[in-house]
């Protein structure tokens, strides 16, 4: 399917008006994609206790969006859901993919990767992946000229306090192991996914090139380097996102140094909400409710910002909603390429990218997924209904501290109907109110679960995709790479 994806770009390639003649290639692309970062995690959102003085300087260069959306509120799901254009339910991707998973991404589906291969484009990922860690999941296989970094989440090895039956933690060049990561790897990976990016931009500053930058950090457990220690007031996790703030700096001289500013469109976001448990070690969602695991907007709206010098009008706000589903179609249109051959579920935003005049969402509404495919809300511009379901919240109460989290309780929504414009907290429903807008929503619902399925209505989709499946013997394989000398005893 892939050599067939490429065939059938062909065919449908399309000048966009960014491309147009006299642009002697299409335009760069750098996505910089943070793990677990909160929303009131940069300094144009309101940060206490330390400063982000580039990403904040990119909104100044560039546009600051407010309502920016993950797919899901989790690790893999969300990457798929940026990397394919898809809701992650839809290509059967749930959660956050363990070592060893049996699953991953299918070699059917199209990658934002293999949309700017087949233009021609460099590319490549420097940081983590986490869409599968067998061979056939990698990222070499969708797409992407090189890899450096890990297959999955940071705490997923045996160091970190609430995993100690992990496997050792690859850290990866390519489909190859290099070794398996310790504290020092752990402690100086933004510093060398940092020079791995200005590299690229360097070696291919003559070509197009799509670089994606998944920082595994500030997911815990926390690391910096020895340069930004100690260097924020607030402690830890202040000095992790400084260093995330050099790395992002950093890779914008890079381009601004090979004269690549006008060619290079630079987006800057994070998979989802902070892991409010660990307190001291997590982020902020700023003005909304709850964290990251849940469909309340503290755990799916996202900082992001975007620089595209002389494309997109300097200081700017959008205040309309997108979601990374948005950026594949968005994305294909600026390079000139056609879009994949299975159905997707972005749509172009490029008008809001561009602060175009009277620019709207093109989506009648998002649907907001989670655990094993639980439609549990839905918005439609600044209204959102939230649908029965079960959410886990730590009732305001402290997170731990110390790199440790504390226990959520379980706490049951009920339907409800918010107005985010004017109650971004999700704190006043106004459901017997707004009747009329609540049977639309219900409406979107409708839609939703029939073509993704809903689990807590039982409720089978028409348009769900299998994701990639391992056999026996790609299973066995995949366990002797965790476990060279065998897998060890639960302790």
């Amino acid at each position: 399917m892939k050599r067939l994806f490429r065939i059938f770009l062909l065919p449908f390639l399309v000048t966009s008006p960014l491309c147009a003649a006299g642009e002697e290639r299409p335009p760069n692309v750098v996505i910089v994609f943070t793990d677990d970062q909160g929303y009131g995690d940069i300094g144009i959102n309101g940060a206490e206790g330390f400063a982000t003085p580039n990403i904040d300087r990119m909104a100044a260069d560039g546009r600051h969006f407010t309502q920016w959306y993950a797919a899901q509120a989790v690790c893999s799901a969300s990457r798929a859901g940026l990397l394919t254009g898809c809701y992650p339910n839809r290509i059967g991707l749930h959660g956050a993919l363990g070592p060893g998973s049996r699953h991953g991404i299918h070699e059917d589906e199209t990658t934002l990767a293999e949309v700017f291969r087949s233009r021609g484009y460099a590319t490549a990922i420097f940081g983590k992946w986490h869409l599968g860690d067998h061979r056939k999941f990698l990222p070499l296989q969708h797409g992407f000229d090189e890899f450096f970094g890990i297959p999955y989440s940071n705490d997923m090895w045996p160091e970190h306090p609430t995993n100690k039956n992990f496997p050792p933690l690859p850290l990866m060049e390519g489909n190859e192991r290099i070794r398996f990561a310790d504290e020092r790897d752990q402690r100086m990976i933004t510093t060398w996914l940092t020079a791995r990016a200005v590299d690229f931009i360097n070696r291919n500053r003559d070509r197009p090139f799509f670089l994606y930058v998944p920082h595994p950090q500030p997911h815990v457990p926390l690391h910096v380097s020895e340069r930004f220690a100690g260097t924020t007031e607030r402690g830890l996790y202040g000095d992790v996102i400084a260093e995330i703030d050099w790395s992002v700096g950093e890779i914008v001289n890079a381009i601004d140094t090979n004269g690549l500013g006008e060619d290079t469109l630079v987006i800057f976001t994070s998979d989802n909400g902070p892991w409010i448990s660990y307190g001291t070690h997590a982020g902020s969602p700023g003005p909304f409710r709850e964290g990251k695991g849940t469909a309340w907007e503290g755990g799916v709206r996202e900082p992001c910002v975007m620089r595209w010098t002389g494309k997109i009008p300097a200081g700017t706000v959008c205040d309309e909603p997108a979601m990374n589903i948005d950026l594949l179609p968005t994305l294909a249109g600026i390079a000139g390429t056609g879009l994949p051959p299975l159905d997707i579920d972005g749509k172009d935003i490029l008008p809001l990218i561009l602060g175009i005049d009277g620019a709207k969402s093109p989506h009648e509404s998002y649907w907001y997924y989670y655990k094993q495919n639980e439609l549990q809300a839905v918005s439609s511009g600044s209204w959102k209904l939230v649908l029965p379901h079960t959410y886990r919240s730590l009732d305001g109460g402290p997170g731990g501290d110390g790199g440790l989290p504390v226990p959520y309780k379980t706490r049951e929504a009920e339907l409800a109907l918010y107005d985010l414009a004017a109650d971004p907290g999700e704190t006043y429903d106004l459901a017997s109110q707004h009747p009329a807008i609540v049977e639309s929503l219900l409406e979107q619902v409708e839609a939703a679960r029939k073509e993704l399925g809903d689990a807590l209505t039982k409720r089978s989709g028409t348009g769900s995709r299998e994701p990639g499946r391992l056999s026996e013997e790609e299973a066995r394989e995949l366990d002797a790479w965790h476990w060279p000398e065998g897998r060890p005893q639960k302790k």
